[in-house]
C-alpha cells in the first residue's frame, strides 16, 4: 500500500508542477468595481482573468483619446466581455502613453513598465515578460489554456491555472488567445507586438498592426 502511495504521489508531482496558487498576500485585485484573482507561475504574479474594463463602443468604431477607457466585445456583446474579458486597440491598451497611438510610435520610446489600463501596481506585459512566462511551461500552450479549452492533443490542461480562453479575436480569423504586449515596433510606427496561445500547443509572438483587437491580461509590478 505505501509503494502504491508513494507511486501515485509521484505521478500527481509530475503532472502539476505548478503550484496554481494564488499570489502571496495578494489572492484578488478588485478593480472598475470587478474582483480578478490573481495567480503566481513561477517568479511572476499574473491576473488569472482578461481584463475587463471600459465603456463598450461599437466594433467598427475607432478607440479614441478621450480619458475614457474604450472597449470591444466581440459581437457588440457585453456577455462576450462578461465570459472573454474586453478587447482592446494597443494604443488604447497603453493608454496613449508618450503620445503613442495606432499611427504614429512613442515619442520618447516607452521604457520600463507601462501602467496602460492596467490596475495601480500591474502592467501590461513587454517581450521578455511574455518569454519568461513561455519557459515557464516549457513553450506547452495547453498548461496556459482552461480546461474545456480546444479538444484531443490541443486540450487545455490548465496546469499552470492561467486560464486562457480561446476565441475569435475578430470577426473573420481562427480561433486564438492573443494578448498585448507593451513592445511596439519602432521602424514601422502602426505595428506593436503580441504574444498568443494558437489553437495547438505553443506559445509565441508576432508582430500585429495595433489597431487589432485583443486581449489584455496584466503582470505584477
Amino acid at each position: 500500500m505505501n509503494k502504491l502511495i508513494s507511486i501515485a504521489i509521484v505521478l500527481l508531482v509530475a503532472t502539476n508542477i505548478y503550484s496554481q496558487a494564488p499570489c502571496p498576500g495578494m489572492p484578488t485585485v478588485i478593480y472598475e468595481g470587478r474582483t480578478y484573482n490573481t495567480v503566481k507561475i513561477k517568479k511572476q504574479c499574473w491576473l488569472k482573468e482578461n481584463l475587463n474594463v471600459g465603456m463598450m463602443i461599437p466594433w467598427r468604431e475607432k478607440s479614441k483619446n478621450n480619458n475614457v477607457i474604450e472597449k470591444y466585445c466581440y459581437n457588440d456583446s457585453i456577455a462576450n466581455c462578461d465570459k472573454y474579458g474586453g478587447l482592446y486597440q494597443w494604443a488604447e491598451a497603453v493608454q496613449y502613453k508618450n503620445g503613442a497611438d495606432n499611427t504614429t510610435t512613442a515619442n520618447p520610446k516607452m521604457k520600463g513598465k507601462v501602467q496602460g489600463i492596467c490596475p495601480l501596481g500591474w502592467h501590461l506585459p513587454n517581450k521578455e515578460e511574455s518569454y519568461t512566462l513561455g519557459n515557464s511551461v516549457n513553450q506547452d500552450g495547453n498548461a496556459l489554456k482552461a480546461i474545456g479549452q480546444e479538444t484531443g492533443i490541443f486540450a487545455g490542461t490548465n496546469t499552470s491555472s492561467f486560464s486562457a480562453l480561446i476565441y475569435k479575436y475578430s470577426r473573420t480569423d481562427a480561433d486564438h488567445a492573443f494578448f498585448w504586449l507593451s513592445d511596439e515596433q519602432s521602424y514601422q510606427g502602426d505595428l506593436a507586438t503580441d504574444f498568443f496561445i494558437y489553437g495547438k500547443s505553443f506559445v509565441s509572438q508576432q508582430t500585429d498592426y495595433k489597431y487589432q483587437r485583443m486581449s489584455v491580461r496584466c503582470i505584477k509590478d
